[in-house]
């Protein structure tokens, strides 16, 4: 009775976290409605995400095997610049190009690409069920994203473009901090990586950008608290812990609500529009990743 009652809760809260987490993408478009741009949107998410993760590092300090030397470190560096910085810039500026809801379901292939780095750089063989897998996400892909170029034009190319570049960099994250999480925890791992990521966007701001952080409309700053409180910080947390309780296999099939999710709170407070075919299309995408769910937990 008790393992059923932790497994729901477990579920619970992977739920509210993918809802949290889908929540980003949407807020980050109601703030471009202010004029601001990529670039100042992801630093004044990270000031404000800056501080909860150096407590969270404070905390977490003595998590993990404390074998860590400085190569490992080195990478960690390295896997934050890429994984969290990069995958998060690419993010926000393909954002300005196209819809949430669109954001969403291309990010949400990278399982296919992790699947395909591992097979390419780690010599791990991809199954046939995960071939069909690959697939059908595609093919998903496809009916989705050609029919927002009938509806967006050319700037849906360059909005997808850099999602997927998100989508990309962030499953090289994953595929390759896989052997250097254990030595430092996950969530220590995380915090550090997150340190650097806000580092390397505060670095970047100071270099390339002229613009006034402090002259913005004031309901900009109360959705960059949003984004880093309730679409950062908080749902690292819940996944964190549902993954504890449910274990990953079953919390992937979990994520497959985050598109949906995404189209939902972009109908609600966007007022975007799904065709027919992008719906069936989704379908497809979110079949395809289940499948690939479902094969690795087997």
């Amino acid at each position: 009775m008790k393992s059923n009652q932790t497994f729901i809760y477990g579920v619970f809260l992977g739920i509210i976290g993918v809802i949290l987490f889908s929540s980003k993408a949407v807020m980050v478009k109601l703030a471009y409605k202010y004029h601001i741009d990529a670039l100042s949107m992801l630093l004044l998410r990270m000031l404000i995400a800056f501080p909860f993760y150096i407590v969270i590092a404070y905390y977490c300090r003595k998590e993990g095997k404390q074998t860590s030397n400085r190569k490992d470190y080195l990478w960690l560096v390295f896997f934050g610049f890429v994984g969290y910085y990069l995958a998060s810039y690419f993010d926000f500026v393909g954002l300005t190009y196209i819809k949430a809801s669109l954001e969403r379901i291309i990010l949400f292939i990278y399982p296919t690409i992790v699947l395909l780095f591992n097979k390419w750089f780690l010599k791990k063989a991809i199954t046939n069920k995960q071939k069909l897998a690959i697939l059908i996400t595609y093919i998903g892909i496809v009916v989705t994203f050609g029919s927002e170029v009938s509806i967006s034009g050319n700037e849906a190319y360059l909005g997808g473009f850099f999602v997927l570049l998100s989508a990309i960099t962030y499953a090289s994250y994953l595929v390759g901090s896989g052997w250097l999480i254990p030595k430092f925890g996950v969530m220590r791992f995380t915090a550090y990586a997150m340190l650097v990521s806000c580092i390397c966007v505060f670095i970047h701001f100071g270099i390339f950008s002229k613009v006034n952080i402090f002259n913005f409309p004031w309901q900009v700053y109360v959705l960059g608290l949003c984004i880093a409180v309730f679409a950062t910080v908080i749902p690292s947390f819940l996944v964190s812990m549902s993954i504890k309780l449910i274990n990953s296999s079953n919390f992937a099939v979990i994520a497959g609500i985050g598109p949906i999710s995404t189209i939902v709170l972009a109908v609600i407070f966007l007022n975007e529009r799904l065709t027919l075919l992008q719906v069936v299309g989704t379908l497809v995408v979110i079949s395809g990743i289940l499948l690939i769910s479902k094969s690795k937990r087997k």
